[in-house]
């Protein structure tokens, strides 16, 4: 996890989504780490479980586990609901969740597509609206988009996936010009090739990462927690005025 510290952190609320597994995991510990209280959405109960309960036995808060459907409009509003009744109003919130699975153009059908959009980018906007009553009762918040640079590399079978990731920054910069006069920041990371448990299981090969790296300026292989300093540093005060932004974390590609 980043060494660095953001004191403004310690006891806020922060909700992230997708937070049972993967790059979300990473940002669920790596605010707990700062003592923030931490809530986390995801679908797999297991991961999510066995993640609160690894953070709690090394000394730090213990994060609230509430089981959403992000396709599920209103089970995100009552997420959101639950979170801000454990730990006050939601100040910082990371849209993390997404499904990456590869899908040729021609098997695409409007049923797919539909759900696909439904995980990747419509949660985005209504994660932000049901937390922006909150922060601007409170004076501000953070809400941070994680996208990809897949939809900037050509990335094949994955169209729908990049369209939804294309859309995450669009989506950054209109909230941002919307929200911003109620103090409330909104950015978007976009992490290169990082290796989570998934991308091990289903597509890293020793040849395939030997090959981005090798087009990458940092000579090593991204892992999760090369992700979560940017995304605690957007959160805090330090950042206090760069919003619409969107932040390229991938180690330098070619």
């Amino acid at each position: 996890m980043p060494s660095a510290r953001f004191p403004d952190l310690d006891g806020a609320s922060v909700l992230i989504t997708g937070g049972g597994s993967g790059i979300g995991a990473g940002f669920v510990e790596g605010f707990a780490r700062q003592g923030a209280r931490v809530a986390f959405f995801d679908i797999a109960e297991g991961p999510s479980r066995e993640l609160c309960r690894k953070i709690e036995a090394e000394g730090f808060p213990a994060p609230l586990f509430v089981p959403v459907d992000l396709r599920d409009v209103e089970a995100l509003r009552a997420g959101v609901t639950r979170a801000a009744q454990a730990h006050g109003p939601i100040t910082v919130l990371v849209n993390n969740a997404a499904l990456d699975d590869r899908h040729a153009v021609a098997d695409v059908t409007p049923e797919y597509w539909d759900n696909n959009q439904n995980i990747n980018l419509r949660p985005h906007f209504f994660s932000a609206q049901a937390v922006a009553p909150g922060m601007k009762a409170v004076g501000g918040g953070s809400i941070i988009n994680i996208t990809s640079t897949s939809w900037l590399i050509n990335h094949p079978d994955l169209s729908s996936y990049t369209a939804a990731k294309a859309g995450i920054v669009g989506l950054t910069k209109g909230l941002a010009g919307e929200l911003g006069p109620d103090n409330i920041r909104v950015n978007a990371v976009a992490p290169g090739w990082v290796l989570t448990e998934r991308q091990k299981a289903l597509w890293v090969t020793e040849e395939r990462v030997a090959a981005h790296v090798a087009r990458q300026s940092i000579k090593r292989p991204m892992e999760v927690e090369d992700i979560v300093g940017t995304v605690l540093f957007l959160a805090s005060d330090a950042s206090r005025m760069l919003s619409a932004q969107l932040l390229i974390v991938d180690g330098g590609y070619l």
